[in-house]
C-alpha cells in the first residue's frame, strides 16, 4: 500500500483534528478550474475547488457538491488522482489534518445561481501558471500528479 504524503507544518500547541476532504482538478479549454478564497477571519489563498466531507458522503459526491457551491460548475469525477494529507489553518480559529482525496473532474455544465460560497471567486489558468498559484503544497502536489499522468 502506498503511504500517503502529508503536507504542511502544525503549529505548536494548536490541535489538528482529521477532517476528510475531497478536491477536484477540473478542466476547460486546456485550463485549470482554481478557487480564490477569500476567508472574513484569515488571508487569501488560492485552492483547487473541493472541501469537506459530510458524515455519510462519498468523497465522489463531496467533490461534485462542493464544487458547484464554490464555483457554479456542475462536475463528474472521471479517476481518483492521488491522496494527500495537509496540517491546515482555516482563518484565524479552525485548524485540521485534511485527508484530502483528489479526483480527476470533468466539467459538465455551468450553473452560477447553484454557486452558494461568496467568499470563493472561480477563475481559469494553464496548468503551469495554476501550479505556481497554489497556496496549498498538498493541492500543488495534486496538480503535479496530473500534469505526470500525460
Amino acid at each position: 500500500m502506498a503511504t500517503v504524503p502529508q503536507f504542511g507544518v502544525p503549529q505548536p500547541g494548536r490541535p489538528y483534528p482529521d477532517r476528510p476532504v475531497a478536491f477536484g482538478v477540473g478542466l476547460r479549454d486546456g485550463q485549470v478550474a482554481l478557487v480564490r478564497v477569500e476567508p472574513a477571519d484569515g488571508p487569501a489563498r488560492i485552492d483547487l475547488p473541493g472541501g469537506g466531507i459530510d458524515p455519510g458522503e462519498s468523497p465522489e459526491a463531496a467533490m461534485t457538491r462542493e464544487f458547484l457551491e464554490e464555483t457554479g460548475l456542475d462536475v463528474r469525477p472521471l479517476s481518483l488522482l492521488m491522496r494527500a494529507d495537509h496540517y491546515f489553518v482555516n482563518g484565524a480559529v479552525e485548524s485540521f489534518n485534511t485527508r484530502g482525496v483528489f479526483f480527476v473532474a470533468e466539467v459538465i455544465a455551468e450553473r452560477p445561481e447553484r454557486k452558494i460560497e461568496a467568499d470563493h471567486t472561480l477563475f481559469w489558468r494553464p496548468p503551469e501558471a495554476a501550479l505556481r498559484l497554489l497556496s496549498r503544497d498538498s493541492h500543488a502536489w495534486a496538480l503535479t500528479c496530473w500534469l505526470r499522468r500525460g
